[in-house]
């Protein structure tokens, strides 16, 4: 009789999580698309002009519910079937990796570089894809190589070959995306048991590779640079008087910003461009605002504009001024109509994801569930604080959506993928869990050979779910 007591009855919240998954991961999913709706439709006035009142927030409405239909959908499956693994590692890796060099050589051209694949008139950018689908690889391989006192050398090699694979396709149209998945590499490996001294090696191996594709590209973009000259004086005189005038500001940093002939942006100067003035940016005060520093003079006026406690939702001034106010730079929005206050509170919501995934990896058995929902929250994370140190001037100025709330569908679409698996990854856990807690009989998970590794960051190996 004393036994039955000490058995609780499942909550409300118990039973939604074995059903559903985490609560707190659906909270704070449905909290993200209520703030994109606002946000993106107060911060949408350069697309109204031109596409209608209405016609920009019901595409982006309809990008978040096809979201919710993914993520409901992947919660439902179970992580560990082999359907579940098969797709989510070799196809989805194979199907990232493909597209990533298919757009590094015949994508579209977005903003200057290639980055997209344009399907039936929708933009595909692979990019977004590989944020969750590194994770997911990365996850499998490092399960496979834990030894007994953590990862063993062979899993790191692989990661680091793995991470190379990714990068390599992206590195000259989109550095942030490298550095994102980079810091992405380096919290999975640590969760995964690596010892400090083999993350200062992914860490050395990792800067290596992009110091030597910088070095490549460079010394390849100032031959090509001494070619187009040499070709120009053979072609035409140059009429010194006929130039356009020089700026002040140009004067002082020069003008990195130059074209190819297939009109790709030479990314590499832009880049060395943008952090020299990013260095001095307490500069950016005194010089007139232009096509160059418009990004960042209209984000940080929207800032300030907006105060503590800000000027309200649908009030902001800059929205129609501000580049990309509706994707690049919706935070500088929410900052001006929100203030201070709504700023923190966004942030928070993110960090509160990546928290939740930390609480859920210390009662895990394995390490492969561990990795994925680690993997997965530290990706939207990292992606998200980009965001924001670029719209803060924090960073250089560079282009990183904020997950669920910037308007995109690729964007949308895949962060809705990646809160799917982490769902599904706290129910099957949960399911377990509450097994342990009744002191019944743990179900039998069958994971595939090699995948049964433990978890090394779990707090109690009775893995109590709370």
């Amino acid at each position: 009789m004393a036994e039955e007591n000490t058995i609780k009855k499942p909550t409300t919240s118990h039973n939604f999580t074995h059903k559903y998954g985490d609560p707190w991961i659906w909270g704070i999913f449905i909290a993200l698309m209520i703030i994109s709706v606002i946000e993106n439709y107060s911060a949408s006035s350069v697309l109204v002009s031109s596409k209608g009142i209405f016609t920009p927030i019901i595409k982006h409405t309809a990008f978040l519910l096809v979201g919710v239909g993914i993520t409901t959908f992947v919660a439902r499956r179970d992580y560990y079937k082999p359907g579940f693994i098969l797709l989510s590692v070799p196809v989805l890796s194979a199907f990232t990796v493909l597209t990533l060099v298919y757009v590094r050589f015949f994508g579209a051209i977005v903003n200057g570089a290639r980055r997209a694949i344009n399907i039936a008139g929708v933009s595909f950018q692979p990019a977004e894809l590989a944020k969750v689908s590194i994770v997911t690889v990365l996850a499998y391989v490092l399960a496979r190589n834990q030894e007994k006192n953590g990862l063993s050398n062979k899993g790191l090699l692989i990661a680091i070959v793995i991470v190379a694979l990714y990068a390599a396709p992206m590195i000259q149209s989109g550095l942030t995306n490298c550095l994102l998945l980079g810091a992405i590499c380096l919290t999975m490996i640590l969760i995964g048991g690596s010892s400090l001294k083999k993350l200062a090696i992914v860490g050395l191996a990792v800067g290596f590779i992009m110091g030597m594709g910088w070095l490549v590209k460079s010394c390849g973009d100032d031959n090509d640079e001494t070619l187009r000259n040499a070709e120009a004086a053979k072609t035409e005189q140059v009429d010194v008087a006929s130039k356009e005038p020089v700026s002040e500001m140009e004067e002082v940093f020069g003008n990195n910003e130059k074209k190819a002939n297939d009109g790709d942006v030479n990314r590499w100067a832009m880049r060395m461009d943008r952090v020299i003035k990013w260095w001095y940016n307490d500069s950016l005060v005194y010089w007139p605002i232009d096509d160059k520093n418009s990004q960042e003079m209209f984000s940080r006026m929207a800032q300030a504009h907006g105060g503590v406690v800000g000027v309200g939702v649908g009030g902001n001034r800059e929205g129609a001024r501000l580049p990309l106010a509706f994707s690049d730079y919706i935070y500088s929005i929410i900052i001006e109509e929100t203030g201070l206050v709504g700023g923190i509170i966004v942030l928070v919501l993110y960090l509160s994801l990546l928290g939740r995934a930390t609480i859920i990896v210390r009662k895990c058995k394995r390490a492969w569930p561990s990795l994925i929902i680690i993997g997965i929250a530290s990706a939207i994370t990292f992606q998200a604080l980009f965001h924001m140190a670029i719209n803060t001037g924090v960073f250089p100025v560079s282009g990183q959506p904020l997950p669920l709330i910037s308007a995109g569908g690729t964007s949308v679409l895949v962060m809705s993928l990646a809160f799917g698996i982490m769902l599904s990854v706290s129910r099957t856990i949960s399911i377990v869990n509450k097994s342990n807690k009744n002191k019944e009989e743990e179900p039998e998970i069958e994971l595939p050979e090699g995948l049964d590794a433990e978890n090394l960051t779990q707090i109690t190996p009775k893995n109590v779910w709370k």
